[in-house]
């Protein structure tokens, strides 16, 4: 019984694990489709466009594998709950590294040409700084369950939310030339980063709720 036990909470620690891992790649699809769209570089958004059905495929192994547990180990109680949690934390995942593929699609259909004029450059280079660094600190929260840094992550959404509504006055400022197609890919952007940032929110919710048994 040991024995098995032991094989069991492997699997359990592998899940967690994927997760991760894929948060680490959603980390840098991210990284790679700010760079793209700040720098007008078609080979980054394209290769984050390519790269993103890794996302996809690792989700799904990741979901896969949840169910054969379930199947075989009729888990109860905490790990039901934590394997249905881990269910619904890789589908945030994966719509991250959507969102991801979002901004690389608009760098790579305004190309040659920049899509994010030079006075919002400081802006959007905000929201990508932020959208990465708020996937490494859920990655932390994934990986050692750590409720305060899930609470840190509610705060730094703020920060993204912040950000976004300094893009929206830009875009509605009187002051705006850049015409209504620059304003519509804009708008997307914003949205785009806002919604990656609020998926890792959701993330660290779950995360606070396994070890708490209620929501933050």
């Amino acid at each position: 019984m040991p024995l098995i036990r032991s094989a069991y909470q492997d699997e359990l620690d592998g899940i967690s694990q994927s997760l991760v891992t894929l948060s680490e790649l959603v980390s840098g699809s991210m990284a790679q489709a700010t760079s793209a769209i700040l720098k007008a570089d078609l080979k980054s958004a394209e290769e984050v466009i390519t790269n993103d059905h890794k996302v996809d495929e690792s989700q799904h192994d990741i979901d896969a594998r949840i169910i054969d547990i379930i199947a075989r180990q009729q888990p109860v109680a905490t790990d039901l709950r934590a394997l249905v949690s881990a269910l619904r934390m890789g589908s945030d995942i994966e719509r991250m590294g959507d969102l991801a593929h979002h901004v690389a699609k608009i760098a790579r259909m305004r190309h040659p040409q920049m899509a994010v004029p030079a006075e919002l450059i400081a802006t959007i280079t905000a929201m990508g700084s932020v959208a990465v660094a708020i996937t490494q600190k859920m990655a932390v929260v994934v990986a050692t369950r750590n409720v305060e840094m899930a609470l840190e992550i509610e705060r730094d959404d703020d920060t993204m939310d912040d950000l976004h509504r300094q893009l929206i006055a830009a875009l509605l400022d009187k002051a705006w030339s850049h015409g209504t197609e620059s304003a519509i890919d804009l708008t997307l952007l914003g949205r785009y980063y806002e919604r990656y940032a609020d998926h890792a929110v959701s993330v660290a919710r779950r995360v606070y709720f396994l070890v708490k048994g209620e929501y933050a």
